[in-house]
């Protein structure tokens, strides 16, 4: 499990700093070296990507690490 979690955390830092260029710069690392947004293996990245950050906060929902009612 630690290894999932592991993984699903480098994917998703990888991830978000792409999501940080695309806000700030306009530029997808992910598009421009797998061939474009419409590419399979785009795809597949950016899914890998959103099944990261689900798994994540069910991980962190379930080792109540989350405390959504402390003041």
């Amino acid at each position: 499990m630690k290894i999932a979690n592991l993984v699903a955390f480098v994917i998703l830092i990888i991830g978000g700093l792409n999501w940080l260029l695309v806000g700030a710069l306009q530029f997808d690392v992910v598009a421009e070296l797998l061939g474009g947004t419409a590419a399979i293996i785009s795809r597949i990245i950016y899914i890998l990507v959103g099944i990261s950050a689900l798994w994540l906060t069910f991980v962190a929902i379930y080792n109540r690490s989350i405390n959504f009612t402390k003041d």
